[in-house]
């Protein structure tokens, strides 16, 4: 479990800007190697492969769980074996800590 696992997200001020390109890197370096930083660096997303639709929505369901307990949301796309999960923080424009803390949850709702 890492660090950010056990944290939880916290409302962003107003005012707040997003993640230097430098803490984004850090970050990212305590999630799942299957994590990727946009080249914009707005978004972090991963794809979740699966061996069919109930195995995909499963992990889904868990994952929106992740969302709700933390009131930050990602955008996700589902398909027969595979969920894609995008995290962002709209509100500064790019990635605040709060993405990767709920990709860093997202990771570990695998292992239970």
């Amino acid at each position: 479990m890492t660090e950010l696992s056990k944290q939880h997200c916290q409302a962003i001020a107003n005012g707040t800007t997003a993640l230097s390109k430098s803490d984004s890197e850090k970050h990212l370096k305590q999630l799942n190697d299957n994590w990727e930083i946009s080249e914009n660096g707005k978004f972090i997303s991963r794809i979740f492969q699966f061996n069919n639709y109930y195995e995909t929505m499963a992990f889904a369901n868990v994952a929106a769980m992740v969302a709700h307990q933390q009131d930050h949301h990602p955008d996700m796309t589902i398909s027969y074996n595979r969920c894609h999960i995008v995290y962002s923080t709209h509100s500064v424009n790019g990635l605040s800590t709060n993405d990767f803390i709920c990709a860093a949850k997202t990771d570990n709702a695998l292992c239970l």
